[in-house]
């Protein structure tokens, strides 16, 4: 039962994460129907966390191309800098010592690729600082039910207006390498949003905050996915590092089970996204949201969760 339980949690995970639905907040609401038996106090906080890298995994897969940086084509890597030379020959020989390998290393990166992760990481820094300092808080104050559901509802709606405001505008941006650090950071305060109240969707916002800018659907949902890389990496390392390593048997075969569910059912649900977006708005997951919020907020007043 611990198995399918673990199986239904990933399933779950990979098609929520992805889609902009909240994966948190539905994990959340899975949990007060269904919760693990046998495992250690704190498991499933981590759990619920460190089940994201099966999905994360799917997009290296896929993307794997446009996010490797390194490459050995010399039109796209950096051009070579040399040393500027030094009268002192002491000097001049120490920073040869520790500038020639970083050049060396830096001569096999691509350009492009190597500025898309630069702005990935700006887009980072809103949610990694606010995060790192009031992430127990957060979890304390909103990581239950009522206020998942009460974020299903508003970023619903927040969608449907905006889906309705855009329709017909030209793009700003119609290709990632068109983002600028500008609309990254602006990006990234979006994120932070779901950073702080489970149920905004991590996806969603950053889709609303890019489409909001001027962003094209396509490149808001394909910059968000690269977006999930370190964020999600970062998150699962920290409530690791608070969990520690000393899983039994049970849990360790539950996370593995969930994380690679997570992972091919990502791998389909990625897809099926960018396909669905060639020809349709995101309005009708705001209606979703919307109605899964009501049934939440009714089930919690008669007493269900």
């Amino acid at each position: 039962m611990e198995i399918i339980k673990a199986i239904i949690f990933g399933i779950v995970e990979g098609i929520t994460e992805w889609l902009p639905v909240s994966s948190t907040g539905h994990l959340i609401l899975l949990r007060a129907f269904l919760q693990f038996k046998n495992v250690s106090e704190g498991f499933f906080e981590m759990f619920e966390v460190v089940i994201q890298l099966g999905a994360i995994l799917a997009v290296v897969v896929i993307y794997f191309k446009d996010i490797w940086p390194f490459t050995k084509q010399k039109s796209k890597a950096f051009k070579s800098i040399r040393l500027i030379s030094n009268p002192n020959k002491k000097i001049t020989k120490v920073i040869a010592a520790i500038g020639n390998p970083i050049l060396k290393f830096a001569r096999n990166l691509d350009r492009k690729i190597t500025n898309l992760w630069g702005k990935i990481l700006v887009a980072c820094v809103p949610a990694a600082v606010i995060g790192l300092l009031f992430d127990e808080l957060f979890e304390k104050w909103f990581y239950n039910p009522t206020c998942v559901a009460i974020a299903l509802i508003v970023f619903g709606v927040a969608f449907i207006v905006i889906e309705n405001w855009h329709k017909g505008r030209e793009s700003r941006v119609e290709h990632i390498d068109s983002i600028t650090y500008k609309d990254a950071l602006i990006i990234g305060g979006f994120q932070l949003l779901a950073a702080i109240f489970p149920g905004v969707s991590r996806s969603g916002a950053t889709i609303i905050g890019a489409l909001l800018i001027g962003i094209s659907r396509k490149v808001s949902a394909e910059f968000t996915f690269y977006l999930a890389i370190p964020v999600m990496f970062g998150a699962s390392l920290l409530k690791l590092v608070k969990f520690g390593l000393h899983f039994t048997g049970l849990e360790f075969v539950i996370l593995l089970v969930g994380m690679v569910v997570a992972f091919a059912v990502s791998m389909f649900i990625i897809k099926f996204l960018m396909n669905y977006i060639k020809k349709h708005d995101f309005k009708v997951f705001g209606v979703y949201r919307i109605i899964i919020g009501v049934v939440v907020l009714l089930a919690g007043f008669i007493g269900i969760i």
